[in-house]
């Protein structure tokens, strides 16, 4: 099943927000509804492909006639990402960077044979996934590109029950990587928000980042070996679990963005199925008291399997639960807490995956750290909540923008020294900003990944729309990501970089360092055909 094609995941779980939520949307933040109808898809006309015969059959030849595309529906379903003013413009019927044609390959093979044509053809490339980058990782900086759908490749190709690894597929979607996973008793342990839609390759390509990274770790932490399709040919890294062999080519290509080669297969570390999983709710004072009862976790253990923080708007407003904003008319605390509801205060959830012994014993110790910190237990309840809701987020979004409000996310990290700074400053910056637009915002954050050194920190943004939606964000956007690296934050923590991020990335990375990679880039692609503009700079 595709993915909607103007908003996010399965048709069938769209759902309008409740009269409640509109209208208070209405008074608090001056939501209007939409005044233009939605636009269908057969509705929208993207411009006929302008790519040259010979350059069709130079695919056709590579991958089989039938796996070339260039229907309409075909090209406008692989149109840019889901950031929002991706969808903006696709339910604006603005096509205008719809690829020339939709590729699939059924191997590495095949991957390499449509590079070879499309170096010949000086057509750009762009791999593609579950298409659920958020950053303009699918917007390349060239009008003539294809799009390289990998949903061929979704095999789970080996594993390793001695070593505990497993070899998949780039194109292999995340519950279907767990299913087979399953199946053997194992699991990744992988659950970014985007868990439904989003591929292996696109897990490795973006640095990705689950919402049990606090026991499994983040997933450039799980691969152990990948293999690399690029337009002057194959790249094989990893044969242990560690390496003194030179510098670690692996944590070169991860995060690379489809913009150094095509990730034809990974291999990653795998853990038994856990016996149990247990997820609770605590209650905090202030953010700034949660998030020191996160750290001393993360610090001095024990550590949870999942540990995240909403701070007061957030907690208050019931984003830690996003399924369940506006669901209950009765009025009762929105985190599910009532033994500890009421007031500004903020919302924890604990989650714990293991052996019964394990979880019952790492659960115990855990609650002694936060007690000790001024945590107040919940109960089940939120955290139950939470993992019912845990991919519900980006429907709501859709909803929000159905409703005519502009809703919108971003994400970073520093250490914890700087995590207030940080915290303050991108808060401002985003309420200033659209604030003088005319358009004042709700913002609200959380804590979704701990380390011993330093945390994450992911902001949602609700407003109106105002006239133009994405003129009205781009400011609120600039400055947000200014005041990211003046607080001495990342530009991302796992969204990526895309071309949202791209030149606050070269900030960061600094000119050499840049250098450096534009000579990777070089090399391994000499014409710059892969995903050009992401990442780094054209020029």
């Amino acid at each position: 099943m595709d993915m909607l094609w103007n908003g996010w995941g399965d048709p069938a779980k769209a759902a309008p927000l409740p009269e409640t939520v509109t209208a208070l949307l209405r008074d608090l933040l001056g939501v209007q509804p939409r005044s233009t109808p939605a636009l269908r898809l057969d509705d929208v006309r993207p411009p006929a492909p302008t790519t040259a015969p010979a350059a069709l059959r130079a695919l056709a030849d590579a991958v089989g006639e039938e796996h070339v595309r260039t229907d309409a529906e075909s090209r406008v379903r692989h149109t840019r990402g889901k950031s929002t003013p991706d969808l903006l413009r696709l339910r604006a019927g603005d096509v205008t960077d719809v690829p020339q044609a939709v590729v699939l390959p059924a191997g590495h093979d095949e991957v390499l044979a449509v590079l070879r044509a499309c170096a010949a053809h000086g057509l750009a490339v762009v791999p593609f996934g579950g298409g659920t980058s958020v950053v303009g990782g699918l917007a390349p900086q060239r009008s003539a590109f294809v799009a390289l759908d990998l949903r061929r490749m979704n095999a789970l190709l080996d594993l390793d029950p001695l070593s505990r690894t497993a070899v998949l597929q780039p194109g292999l979607r995340a519950p279907e990587a767990e299913a087979l996973l399953a199946a053997r008793g194992f699991t990744l342990g992988h659950f970014p928000q985007s868990f439904e839609w989003a591929t292996i390759g696109g897990f490795a390509a973006a640095r990705s980042s689950g919402q049990a990274s606090a026991g499994y770790g983040r997933f450039d932490e799980m691969v152990l070996a990948l293999t690399l399709a690029t337009p002057e040919g194959t790249i094989d890294t990893g044969r242990a679990p560690r390496s003194a062999a030179g510098p670690d080519l692996r944590q070169l290509i991860l995060g690379s963005e489809g913009a150094f080669g095509v990730i034809t297969s990974v291999t990653v570390r795998i853990r038994p199925l856990p016996e149990v999983r247990t997820y609770e709710g605590w209650r905090f004072a202030s953010f700034e008291e949660g998030a020191a009862a996160l750290r001393r976790l993360a610090q001095d253990g024990p550590r949870p399997t999942v540990l995240r923080l909403s701070d007061e708007t957030e907690t208050l407003v019931g984003l830690a639960q996003p399924d369940a904003i506006g669901a209950d008319p009765a009025g009762t605390d929105p985190a599910g807490t009532d033994p500890a509801g009421g007031g500004a205060d903020c919302l924890a959830i604990a989650g714990y995956e293991g052996t019964a012994e394990d979880t019952a014993h790492r659960r115990e110790r855990a609650a002694a750290v936060l007690a000790d910190c001024g945590g107040t237990p919940a109960g089940t309840a939120p955290g139950e909540r939470w993992a019912h809701g845990r991919y519900s987020a980006p429907y709501l979004r859709d909803a929000l923008l159905d409703a005519g409000a502009f809703a919108e996310t971003l994400e970073t990290a520093a250490f914890w020294s700087r995590i207030p700074e940080l915290y303050s400053a991108v808060r401002t910056a985003l309420t200033d900003t659209l604030t003088r637009a005319g358009t004042p915002p709700l913002v609200m954050c959380h804590i979704s990944h701990v380390y011993e050194n330093g945390a994450s920190l992911y902001f949602t943004v609700v407003s109106a729309q105002g006239e133009d939606p994405v003129a009205h964000w781009t400011p609120a956007k600039h400055a947000a990501n200014e005041a990211v690296l003046a607080a001495g934050g990342t530009i991302s923590h796992h969204h990526g970089v895309g071309t949202d991020h791209r030149d606050w990335y070269v900030r960061e990375a600094g000119p050499l360092g840049v250098s450096a990679l534009r000579a990777v880039k070089r090399r391994l692609d000499p014409e710059w055909l892969l995903n050009p503009g992401v990442l780094l700079p054209t020029d």
